[in-house]
Order: C-alpha cells, then sequence, then structure tokens
C-alpha cells in the first residue's frame, strides 16, 4: 500500500520486518496490537541481532583476556556508546545499564535517596505518575521520614504547572515525573519543569520510559539529573534499562548492589569501589540485551524518531474521532495535540474487562486496569480503564478496526 501523502512514514511497509504483526487468531483474525505502552514488538533487525550474539559473539565481559571476551566486551561498550549518542549525553560513563526503568528508579532512591534525603525533606511527584515512580519514594519515606507530595492535573489531566511550582520550597530535596503519562498520554513540559525545579535547589529525576521510544530526546537541554527508560518498550529486548545520571552525582553516590564488577578491589577489611559506570553494574550485566538494544536503537533512526511522533499523535487523533462518534465513551486525557499516541477510555455501563475481553475476541489487544496508576485512577473516578496505545507499526484502519470492535462490543451488552 503506497503511503498517503499527508503521513509521515509508511507503516505498512515497516511492518514487515515485524514478524509478530502477521499472527492470525481467534478464527483467523488479524492481530491488532495496540498495547504499545506496556511493551512493544521487535523488529527481525533486533531478533537476528539477539540470535548472532548467542551464536557467534557471547562471553562475559570485563572479566577476560581471551579473544571472546574481548569482543564481547567491546560490543558491550560500543552499545554504551549508542545509548549516550542517542540520548545526547555528555560522557558515555553517565549511562548506567539496568535491567529496566523500575531498576534505575529504584537504583536512584535507594544509592543518592539514602544519602541525600532526611526527615522534613520533601520529594515532589504528579498524581500521573506509574507506580514505579511513587513506591521507591514511598519507601524511602519510609526509611527517612520524609515528606511525599503530588502536583494536581486539570480536568483535561495536563499537569497543573502553577500548582506544580508552588509546591516547590526550601524543602523540597527531589522531583520525579514522568515525561509522557503512561495512562493519560500527556506529555508534560520537562525542560520548564526541570527548570524551576533547579530553581528551588532540587534534584530532578526523569521517567522517560513512555518519551524516549516516540520522539527525540536530549538529557542535555532537559538539564536532566537523572533519566531512567526501559529497552522493552522501544523495540529492544527484555531485561534492560538505562539510568542516565549527571557525572558529579553518580561520582557522589555508593554504590547499591554489591558484588563482582563495581569493585576496584576487596580485603577482608573491605573494599573500594570502582570507577562509573562500573560500580553501579555489580554482577553479570545485561549483556546481549544491551546489544539488541543497540540494533534498536539504530532501527528507530533510521525511521526517524520526530516521524515517529507526528505519526503516534494522527493515530490518536483519529481514534479520538471515531471512538467520540460511537457515543457513551470518556477520554481520560488531553486532546491529541497534547499527548503522545496513547488513548485511554472508559464505556459506560461497561467495565473495562470485559471492554478488553470482547474487543481481543475481535483480534484487537488493549490493555484494561489501572495500568500501575492506582492513585490517578482515583483522582479520575474510575476503578479501571481501557488504554490503546499506538506505535509507528500500527495503521490508520487498524484504528478503524478498534471501533469497529467497540460497536461490537456494544451490540453483545444491549443483547443481555
Amino acid at each position: 500500500m503506497a503511503t498517503a501523502p499527508s503521513l509521515p512514514l509508511d507503516a505498512e511497509s515497516l511492518r514487515r520486518d515485524f514478524p509478530i504483526l502477521a499472527t492470525r487468531i481467534h478464527g483467523d483474525k488479524p492481530l491488532v496490537y495496540l498495547d504499545n505502552a506496556a511493551t512493544t514488538q521487535r523488529p527481525r533487525q533486533v531478533i537476528q541481532t539477539l540470535v548472532d550474539a548467542y551464536e557467534n559473539r557471547y562471553a562475559n565481559v570485563h572479566r577476560g583476556i581471551h579473544w571472546l571476551s574481548e569482543q564481547s566486551t567491546d560490543l558491550y561498550e560500543e552499545a554504551r556508546e549508542s545509548v549516550r549518542r542517542f540520548i545526547n549525553a555528555e560522557r558515555r560513563h553517565e549511562v548506567i545499564f539496568t535491567t529496566g526503568c523500575t531498576a534505575s528508579i529504584n537504583l536512584v532512591a535507594r544509592s543518592w535517596g539514602d544519602q541525600n534525603v532526611r526527615a522534613g525533606d520533601e520529594i515532589l511527584l504528579t498524581i500521573m505518575e506509574h507506580h514505579s515512580n511513587i513506591v521507591p519514594w514511598q519507601q524511602l519515606a519510609q526509611r527517612t521520614g520524609c515528606r511525599i507530595r503530588f502536583a494536581p492535573i486539570d480536568s483535561q489531566g495536563r499537569l497543573q504547572v502553577e500548582q506544580f511550582e508552588a509546591l516547590l520550597n526550601e524543602r523540597t530535596r527531589l522531583v520525579a515525573l514522568a515525561a509522557v503519562s503512561n495512562v493519560l498520554g500527556t506529555i508534560n513540559p520537562v525542560e520548564s519543569l526541570i527548570a524551576a525545579a533547579h530553581r528551588a535547589g532540587a534534584v530532578v529525576l526523569v521517567d522517560a520510559a513512555q518519551s524516549v521510544p516516540h520522539e527525540p530526546t536530549d538529557v542535555r537541554r532537559w538539564d536532566a539529573d537523572f533519566v531512567a527508560f526501559s529497552g522493552h518498550k522501544m523495540l529492544g529486548p527484555s531485561g534492560v534499562g538505562i539510568l542516565y545520571g549527571r557525572e558529579r552525582l553518580l561520582e557522589a553516590m555508593p554504590p547499591f548492589l554489591g558484588g563482582g564488577s563495581m569493585i576496584r578491589r576487596v580485603t577482608v577489611d573491605g573494599f573500594e569501589p570502582g570507577d562509573l559506570p562500573a560500580r553501579f553494574e555489580a554482577g553479570t550485566p545485561p549483556i546481549v540485551p544491551a546489544l539488541g538494544l543497540t540494533s534498536a536503537i539504530e532501527y528507530l533512526e533510521s525511521v526517524g524518531l520526530e516521524k515517529i511522533h507526528r505519526y503516534e499523535q494522527l493515530l490518536a487523533e483519529r481514534a479520538h474521532e471515531l471512538l467520540e462518534a460511537e457515543g457513551d465513551i470518556r477520554f481520560l486525557g488531553p486532546p491529541p495535540e497534547f499527548k503522545a499516541g496513547i488513548v485511554s477510555f472508559t464505556v459506560d455501563g461497561i467495565h473495562a474487562h470485559d471492554v478488553a475481553q470482547v474487543l481481543d475476541r475481535q483480534g484487537v489487544a488493549i490493555r484494561a486496569g489501572h495500568h500501575c496508576a492506582m492513585p490517578l485512577h482515583k483522582q479520575l473516578g474510575v476503578v479501571a480503564s481501557n488504554r490503546a496505545s499506538f506505535y509507528f507499526y500500527n495503521t490508520l484502519e487498524e484504528v478503524e478496526l478498534l471501533a469497529a470492535g467497540l460497536r461490537e462490543l456494544k451490540r453483545v451488552f444491549r443483547r443481555r
């Protein structure tokens, strides 16, 4: 199918790189995968990188002087350089490999947090945060006696920036916020929020799990202190994540995990931690997943992050149009021009799990539940919602199949 002149990219052509998208389910229905905020699919290029690594290049890194270990080490460090360039970090050793975004946030909470936060200090979050950017700070509060505060959102699901800034004060030690809400799709003004936090003397962590895969990221332009994201949400393997940290902060932080690789020397009396980034990569790191992440980055760059962002917003805009026409739909989050390719909604009188189950029988895969954001759902007055989340390999035709599935849902429930 030829690309329509108004579309930034050719999704039909790109889909051929993703074997799983050709899957047929439930009586030979095409799989319509709209759960990309949970995890994305992998192109053949990434899959082949993983196969090649295990077949031809695998050995432990940094520990051997034999040829295979040196080859593996070189590739692993090249992967770190790929990430550095992708997010425009200044130094390679500011890129720490972890097992995922959640692990990255916990690393900061345990290492930087335990060292710098005390009773009476405050941590400022937003009410739209994922549990992974709430619970580690609640655990820190339990350990230290600090106070957690939440910045509110308006009726459209956008952060109330004035109230966010009003909550900043001399006691605010840390601000932790999502660049993009995993439920609302809201795109937060990260750069200006960081600037406001820095004026108050606070350190800032950005949960970029929903932004890095979908739009260009420049951690230096943001002036971010910490940025966390996951490989599996950006075409890469599961089991690998990234913590970007400002050098001066990482240098002053104690190691979070102890063991092999993170030390300079060990005696019976104690240990001396290694240099960055080794001090935060104890044990055998995610070697092959890191190589797969390199391949994923190369693929995303070949498509173009700006094109991906524009295309996803077109899909979200079309979804809003079609679903609104169906009626009985409540959208959670702002209009498409203020958000990423995430469309969360409820259907009047029908539980979110029933919605997802009926859509699944039509071949349409969406997410149902609280999406690891229970405080946000309580704020919105709903127990659970449905979420259709798009990526560049989704099509306008698939958006129409989502709307058709909702029409079938209403027919099913009217007959009851």
